[in-house]
């Protein structure tokens, strides 16, 4: 089983930055594409990003593109997201998933984390 466990999140200013974590555990990381997707309050769950397993090519949803970074290091088993200018409107908890996930659904709780909450707001 799939075991991913996100960081990073907090309270951050609009136009501030903030960099989202994703460590995994109990499967081949390496091997896999990852994505992130986030959900805000009362809201569809948005697909973000996703990352081929070698981290050589990168997709972005339109809100992301641009203002959002994804990366990851296989030798420790880690995803990144580097969120930069945000919006209130980016306020979500935010999801890492191992696979690609660009429908508009949670993934299932086998393959992703347990979330981290990112709050903009003034």
């Amino acid at each position: 089983e799939v075991q991913l466990v996100e960081s990073g999140g907090g309270l951050v200013q609009p136009g501030g930055s903030v960099r989202l974590s994703c460590v995994s555990s109990a499967f081949a990381f390496s091997a896999w594409p990852m994505s992130w997707v986030r959900q805000a309050p009362g809201k569809e769950v948005e697909w973000v990003s996703y990352i081929t397993p070698d981290g050589a090519n990168m997709q972005y949803a339109d809100s992301a593109r641009g203002r959002f970074t994804i990366s990851r290091d296989n030798s420790k088993s880690t995803l990144y997201l580097q969120l930069t200018n945000l919006k209130t409107e980016d306020t979500a908890i935010y999801y890492c998933a191992a696979g690609i996930w660009r429908q508009n659904v949670l993934p299932p709780a086998s393959v992703r984390g347990q979330g981290t909450q990112v709050t903009v707001s003034s």
